[in-house]
């Protein structure tokens, strides 16, 4: 998670029971290279230790006495300017209300009050104080200011009712923290369709014809793409995978059905990254009821070819339709790999072609990881090394914002 490197982040924990959560928080952060100052108040130090977030970040965290110390010079100040994101979680009632009115009576809203960037707050409360017209009203003050306001989610709360009022979980938090830290990426203001994940074409009511795609590469590239400020449009075949923070899903099943979203999404995009194994052939006719075994099962299957995607948005270019700007395509192969993607990319008039041997077993499908050469249509060609898909989508979406740039 390249976007955290280097980043001074506060995180300001409230009086809620939901604080424990943000020590895995705390902990991913640091694992991914920021800096994490945790501000705690008095009621939050009562349920989480600040040696336990201490021992997560490496760093001291603070509590209200820390105001007074000489050791820090102003450190409200400190804390409040020297840092590229500010988000409180889990956010009380009692906080919000604080935050609305400007009050600034401990260290963690006083440095909230001095903060030069724009605050992020997760509402953590039982459903009936979420409700409450007191809090909705501070909350949209907020919102007029500009504060992000994160969830909250509607679930089990810690009274043993359900309803709105949980804090999202940490790894959304950690999402929505990429997504603002990344605003100002590379690819700010692009709108970026990729897709994802393997199709599936109905034989029966309860059989598919399928592959192995298991759509991580696609996801991480709509990950990356959002690290670097971009729209996302993420569409994707039913994967065991959490959408991204911040994209929008189009969730698709059938070659034909990826094909409407694919053609509909790129009319006004920069940018598709064609990730997705859609399926190249589909059963002429799905039968109506399922095929029991002990009636022969299935000898012949009629199979015809599905709709070529990439074929048919090269020839809305030629013909000076509408279409993305710039086509990223992969090329999944298993023999002659350089030359089987290099005719690909002329066919589909691709403008980068991402070649990996899908025979390989340390890598590609169903893999966290992935040996990929990038081809240019001018001919040049690249070898990555084998690295985890995550970093492969960088390299993939830094380049992606090369060929975008003016001539």
């Amino acid at each position: 998670m390249k976007v955290f490197e280097g980043k001074r982040i506060v995180l300001g924990i409230t009086g809620s029971i939901a604080a424990y959560k943000i020590v895995d928080l705390a902990s991913k952060l640091t694992q991914s290279g920021a800096m994490v100052d945790v501000v705690l108040t008095e009621s939050a130090a009562k349920l989480v230790s600040p040696l336990t977030f201490s021992s997560v970040t490496g760093c001291k965290a603070y509590v209200d006495q820390d105001l007074w110390q000489v050791e820090d010079h102003v450190l409200h100040i400190k804390l409040g300017e020297e840092n590229q994101a500010f988000l409180i979680a889990p956010a009380t009632a009692n906080t919000i209300a604080k935050l609305a009115n400007g009050l600034a009576d401990n260290l963690l809203t006083v440095s909230a009050l001095a903060s030069r960037t724009e605050l992020l707050v997760a509402p953590a409360m039982d459903g009936g104080m979420y409700s409450h017209p007191a809090t909705q009203e501070n909350l949209q003050t907020l919102e007029k200011r500009g504060v992000k306001l994160l969830g909250p989610a509607a679930g089990h709360l810690a009274s043993g009712m359900s309803g709105k009022g949980r804090m999202l979980e940490s790894d959304q938090l950690l999402g929505h923290l990429r997504v603002f830290l990344g605003k100002d990426g590379v690819l700010k203001g692009r709108k970026v369709v990729v897709t994802a994940g393997g199709t599936q074409e109905p034989i029966d009511p309860v059989r598919v014809l399928s592959n192995k795609s298991s759509g991580k590469q696609g996801f991480a590239l709509a990950q990356a793409a959002l690290d670097q400020g971009a729209k996302v449009i993420l569409i994707s075949s039913p994967v065991c995978l959490t959408s991204p923070v911040g994209a929008s899903m189009v969730d698709v099943t059938t070659a034909e059905q990826m094909a409407d979203a694919v053609l509909k999404e790129t009319e006004n995009a920069d940018l598709l990254i064609m990730a997705a194994a859609v399926a190249d052939y589909k059963p002429v006719a799905e039968m109506n009821r399922k095929v029991k075994k002990d009636q022969g099962g299935l000898t012949v299957i009629n199979l015809e070819t599905t709709q070529d995607i990439l074929g048919e948005l090269a020839q809305r270019k030629k013909s000076g339709g509408v279409g993305p700007r710039f086509t990223i395509g992969f090329a999944a192969e298993t023999e002659n790999l350089l030359e089987n993607a290099s005719l690909k990319m002329k066919k589909k008039e691709l403008d980068l072609i991402v070649a990996n041997d899908v025979s390989r077993k340390d890598s590609g499908i169903g893999s966290d990881k992935n040996q990929v050469t990038l081809i240019w249509k001018d001919g040049r060609k690249k070898e990555q090394p084998l690295m985890e898909k995550s970093a492969v989508s960088d390299v993939i979406i830094q380049e992606a914002a090369k060929l975008m740039e003016p001539a």
